[in-house]
């Protein structure tokens, strides 16, 4: 499973000491976040001296909101990652002109929005984006879709949507002033009803904010989502305590039994 973190979840601001912690750490995955505006153009010009080897899967967060930059000006900043071949994760709502974006091609990779956005929240949201950007891909945040619908309903159809799409997930815990959280057991439950209809090879990028000492813990954590035999050895003792955790263990059950099949 090729999973790991985003930079600003291990040290918020300071993505060298991140990217140093993280080399320590296991983890094949890793997001370079220039979440805010003035995170972006240090990690640009760093980018050709970051010790990276280790990770078989690289991306850059992209600042999610503009006070100095004009759209314009960020775009410019990010077509210098585009000769690395990183995906550029973007929140749709910076997006106001659709054809300065253009030139980044399948470097742009779009997120879906949490229940703060105007746009982006939702699969509908995502299909008029990806009109207007064919070539753009697909950054799918599981925490953001339970938000918006806590059935995972909407989830299921922006995966099923956008498959082709897909080259990353975030996952984390949201909580209710929609601030990333380490993963809880409701949440790890949550996001197992996603596990199927998720292709295998996508790289998981974790956005839990963690100390150092927990980067490994919170990574075994996130591979339960996607381990039914696990999860189910966990649930099993619990079974007849509810309702609910004798119908999770039954959906579990019945889902390895198909798949073996």
């Amino acid at each position: 499973m090729n999973i790991g973190f985003s930079t600003g979840s291990i040290a918020l601001g300071d993505f060298t000491k991140a990217i140093n912690d993280l080399n320590k750490k296991n983890g094949t995955v890793i997001e370079l976040s220039a979440l805010r505006e003035a995170e972006l153009l240090p990690l640009l010009s760093s980018l050709p001296t970051l010790n990276l080897e280790k990770y078989k899967y690289i991306s850059i967060h992209a600042p999610s909101k503009l006070t100095t930059f004009s759209e314009r000006e960020l775009v410019d900043h990010l077509k210098q990652i585009v000769e690395f071949n990183w995906p550029i994760v973007v929140h749709p709502d910076i997006i106001k002109d659709f054809r300065l974006w253009k030139v980044l091609g399948k470097n742009l990779c779009l997120e879906n929005m949490d229940k703060r956005k105007e746009i982006g929240r939702t699969t509908n949201d995502m299909e008029i984006l990806f009109n207007e950007l064919p070539d753009a891909v697909f950054c799918f945040d599981i925490a953001h879709v339970r938000q918006v619908d806590p059935t995972m309903m909407e989830g299921i159809l922006m995966i099923e949507k956008f498959k082709d799409k897909l080259v990353q997930l975030h996952v984390s815990e949201v909580n209710t002033e929609s601030k990333h959280q380490p993963l809880t057991f409701e949440s790890i439950l949550a996001f197992n009803t996603l596990a199927q209809f998720i292709p295998k090879d996508i790289p998981i990028v974790l956005e839990s904010p963690v100390t150092f000492e927990k980067i490994d813990y919170e990574i075994e954590k996130a591979e339960y989502i996607f381990d039914n035999v696990r999860l189910l050895s966990v649930l099993n003792p619990f079974k007849d305590m509810s309702a609910y955790f004798y119908n999770k263990v039954d959906s579990l059950t019945n889902s390895l039994i198909t798949n073996s099949l």
